[in-house]
């Protein structure tokens, strides 16, 4: 096993806190086993990133988690692998957030709820217990009119996203999202 692992996330690098609580499991098993977790925003330039980190940090575990933006057709890491010409065994290092990092958030409406207050409308959102079957667009207009009134005033990514990632439960998340689950699984089982 690598002494770091090095996660590329696609965002701005204010969701660095909310990334670091959520993924709290894996940091700390991973410095119970003297490993290193890094967290690394790539902004627009994921897939860029993390091809250069597969060349120049070759004793680290390189992470790519990303949005699909598009359904899990499971064939998510393989097209990506192809499509850079990076080796077929970096497939095992491509996580999803199907499709997108909000869809997490639909996991756990109570931090919705809590975060924004009472003018929360969170009837607005799809009520799918298996949130990466929500559409992009369902989960951005969802997220846009169940804020729209609130104080805090509409959703928005690099305002609201760090505070709500930090906060929202990664078991329910995993419940919900199972690619997510397989992020945490396939981490947690290599630092076992």
């Amino acid at each position: 096993m690598a002494t770091e692992i090095r996660i590329y996330y696609e965002g701005h690098g204010n969701l660095r806190p909310g990334f670091h609580a959520f993924l709290r499991e894996i940091i700390e098993r991973a410095r119970s086993v003297s490993c290193v977790v890094e967290l690394i925003a790539t902004g627009g330039t994921p897939a860029r990133d993390f091809g250069i980190a597969i060349r120049t940090h070759r004793n680290s575990w390189n992470i790519l988690l990303l949005d699909s933006d598009a359904p899990d057709d499971g064939q998510l890491s393989k097209a990506l692998v192809a499509r850079h010409g990076w080796d077929k065994s970096h497939e095992e290092s491509i996580f999803w957030m199907v499709e997108m990092m909000e869809s997490w958030f639909h996991a756990d409406k109570d931090v919705l709820q809590k975060y924004y207050g009472g003018d929360f409308k969170v009837g607005a959102l799809k009520a799918n217990p298996n949130v990466e079957q929500i559409s992009k667009q369902d989960l951005e207009d969802g997220l846009k009119a169940a804020t729209r009134n609130t104080q805090k005033g509409k959703y928005h990514k690099t305002r609201h996203a760090p505070y709500l990632l930090e906060s929202i439960d990664p078991s329910r998340v995993k419940r919900a999202a199972p690619n997510c689950k397989k992020l945490f699984d396939a981490v947690l089982a290599k630092l076992a």
